[in-house]
């Protein structure tokens, strides 16, 4: 059987936009392709994880809009739980709209609308409806109290927490998160604008690495794109290779690798084989575009392993 996972988070649609290069400052381009998408870092993984065949569940809220209406039908047929997804009347569901330039790097602007009512009452009304969730996954997209105060009380109740520090917050209330936080995933970026240590490899990666243990947790993974992951335990630190695959579109990609590592940490795999996955998944999810429409299925996963 498999276990049962909950996201955390938000929930957009993607506005996305190609171009050869990313426009300067006060610069017009021309776009070649417009397209939407389903988005939000809370249910990119949530999406990731169904099509893993996972038993995930989604907490989230969405405006009452078309966009809203939208994301919900597309959730549900999916297969994720949104039994705990709210409308919010006259509200906006939240949009990110992203570039994607020609190497497939991009650039990525939100808007919260729904994503910022996320408060603390309603995370109460939902704990007392359900913590049946083995591993919980949470990101950065709705209110920071909100988040903080979600990881106090799944840990006091033993659960098992993954953070996705995304987008990054101050030097501060990074700190007080990672007290409460089991694994952290923050990418190449991330940790350096933490830690102000640029990763080049396994000792600048374990340097890094400890500076987020010292403030809680057991694990740091740390995402470094083509150049695979690296694991930061008390124990040591661990490279993990990138799979190699032509990369079309990136947007998405960090949400998948942590599906994938929660999909794999759940089937009780070793941390170093659940990174593996969790890279193959995420490496998948940039031959395609879009966020969710990316995400690969188990078999394609395992096909790319093996």
């Amino acid at each position: 059987m498999i276990p049962r996972f909950c996201s955390i988070g938000s929930i957009n649609m993607d506005l996305v936009v190609h171009v050869g290069r990313f426009p300067e400052p006060g610069e017009t381009l021309t776009g070649s392709v417009f397209n939407t998408f389903p988005g939000g870092k809370g249910a990119n993984q949530a999406v990731a994880l169904a099509k893993l065949g996972a038993d995930i569940h989604l907490v989230g809220k969405v405006g009452d809009d078309a966009f809203g209406r939208q994301e919900s039908a597309y959730l549900a047929s999916i297969g994720v739980d949104i039994s705990l997804v709210e409308t919010v009347p006259a509200c906006s569901t939240g949009v990110a709209i992203i570039e994607v330039d020609g190497t497939g790097e991009n650039h990525i602007v939100i808007v919260p609308g729904a994503n910022d009512r996320m408060d603390t009452n309603y995370i109460e009304q939902y704990l007392r409806k359900n913590m049946e969730g083995n591993l919980y996954l949470l990101q950065l997209e709705i209110p920071l109290d909100t988040v903080l105060y979600t990881l106090k009380v799944l840990k006091k109740r033993g659960k098992r927490v993954i953070l996705d520090p995304a987008p990054m917050p101050s030097v501060d209330e990074f700190e007080k998160l990672l007290a409460y936080t089991d694994i952290v995933t923050p990418n190449e970026t991330e940790i350096q604008l933490f830690t102000g240590i640029e990763i080049t490899g396994l000792e600048t990666a374990e340097k890094a690495g400890r500076v987020l243990l010292e403030h809680g947790g057991s694990v740091v993974i740390i995402k470094a794109g083509g150049k695979g992951a690296y694991i930061v335990s008390n124990e040591g630190v661990q490279h993990v290779p990138a799979f190699p695959v032509k990369v079309t579109d990136t947007t998405g990609a960090g949400d998948s690798f942590n599906a994938g590592l929660a999909y794999a940490l759940g089937q009780g795999w070793s941390m170093n084989e659940a990174v593996r996955f969790a890279s193959a998944v995420g490496g998948l999810a940039c031959t395609a575009y879009g966020a969710q429409s990316s995400m690969p299925s188990l078999s394609a996963v395992k096909k790319l392993i093996g």
